[in-house]
């Protein structure tokens, strides 16, 4: 397969103004200066596994590195969690077939609902139906009453982390989540409040880190963000309320941070009117200017910022992902960082970027199509004209 023409936004700030792309199965094989190519050829390209891309812009496959895949952002709460494992594993296979035709090639799980998000993981690598490449992190783990308790596993003390991180680990996890603090979506919770201790975020993270798995956390407050920091956490989720050192930690031990912008944001937007209850509305009210002023913050010190959306809360869909790419330009980034943010630097805070993140030779062929020029307008990204997964056209 040969792609002719295409501008190239390679995932790692690179802007190429005219190249051919050369696929070969489920890789890339080449990419070069474009040569001339006769326009009277056009009409024979799709004919001749060759697709003219003239006026077009090429970027890598999108990443969502936080989804919730077995949640319905419409359907309140107590509602969705009544609903069978077996339904909500159908309709987890159509949000993952949407995600795909979004153009998010890859996405992570952060807190299935009885394991079902591990079957869609399994049904689409076994072919049976389309999705994004997943990670899955199976049930989060908070302490008693913590934050996630309805969709998570309650433990205390260091023995019952470890039993809880190997349980996540035998049903094939690739990722411990654990809670560092509390949350905007539980009733009764501080998100400025620690949750589980630094020495326990320790034992569940040395229980992934021993499996050779990645981790993340969930942590909102100052002091939780600090305690997973000091644990050994790969990954920060939201991170509400950063101060300087929390940055400056996390700029010296590397540690990734996946703000999830959209979540409290859509929340507000959808308002008690759409059926979101008081307390989520309150409570996102309470941190959404913190929350866009750490962003900031972060950013500006040099944290290294993947992309995710939290998608599966409220009015917050799983295959939104331009939601969140929009709010961090709106938090400084260029059009060209954020593009990097859910690709190249995606990749590797999900240790994935020796195989995916960057359109280059050698890695599997996931990208994404588009009509317009992101650089200048990033809502291009909204309405993909074609998105391919491992050299695959899905759109």
């Amino acid at each position: 397969m040969k792609l002719l023409n295409a501008r190239l936004i390679d995932g790692k700030g690179e802007l190429f103004e005219r190249v051919d792309i050369e696929l070969e199965g489920s890789h890339f094989d080449r990419i070069s200066p474009s040569t001339e190519h006769a326009s009277s050829d056009s009409a024979n390209h799709q004919m001749s596994n060759i697709i003219d891309l003239e006026g077009k812009t090429v970027i890598p496959g999108l990443f969502n590195c936080h989804i919730h895949l077995a949640i319905n952002p419409f359907v309140r709460l107590e509602d969705d969690s009544r609903e069978p494992v077996s339904y909500r594993v159908l309709c987890a296979v159509k949000r993952a077939e949407a995600m795909l035709k979004a153009g998010i090639t890859t996405a992570r799980d952060l807190g299935g609902q009885d394991y079902s998000e591990m079957a869609v993981k399994r049904v689409i690598n076994e072919n049976l139906f389309p999705g994004p490449r997943l990670l899955v992190s199976g049930k989060v783990l908070t302490m008693t009453g913590g934050h996630g308790y309805w969709i998570g596993i309650e433990v205390d003390g260091n023995d019952e982390v470890r039993k809880a991180a190997r349980l996540n680990l035998k049903m094939g996890a690739d990722c411990i989540k654990m809670m560092a603090t509390g949350g905007v979506m539980t009733p009764g919770v501080d998100p400025n409040n620690e949750s589980l201790l630094e020495e326990e975020l320790r034992a569940g993270f040395e229980e992934a880190h021993k499996a050779g798995k990645i981790t993340a956390s969930h942590a909102q407050g100052t002091s939780g963000i600090k305690n997973a920091i000091r644990a050994g956490v790969r990954t920060i989720e939201h991170g509400v309320y950063l101060d300087d050192e929390a940055v400056q930690m996390m700029v010296e031990r590397g540690t990734f941070f996946v703000p999830t912008l959209a979540a409290p944001m859509q929340i507000l937007e959808a308002g008690e009117e759409k059926g979101v209850p008081k307390y989520m509305v309150d409570k996102s009210m309470m941190v959404f200017e913190f929350h866009q002023r750490s962003v900031q913050m972060a950013y500006k010190a040099g944290v290294k910022i993947a992309c995710g959306n939290d998608g599966g809360t409220p009015f917050n869909p799983q295959e939104d992902i331009y939601t969140e790419m929009r709010l961090l330009g709106e938090a400084g980034m260029s059009n060209m960082e954020v593009i990097s943010a859910a690709t190249s630097v995606s990749a590797t805070a999900m240790k994935l970027d020796k195989v995916v993140g960057t359109v280059e030779a050698g890695k599997f062929a996931d990208f994404v199509v588009l009509n317009g020029d992101p650089l200048i307008n990033l809502s291009t990204i909204k309405t993909p004209h074609m998105v391919w997964k491992e050299g695959q056209r899905f759109l």
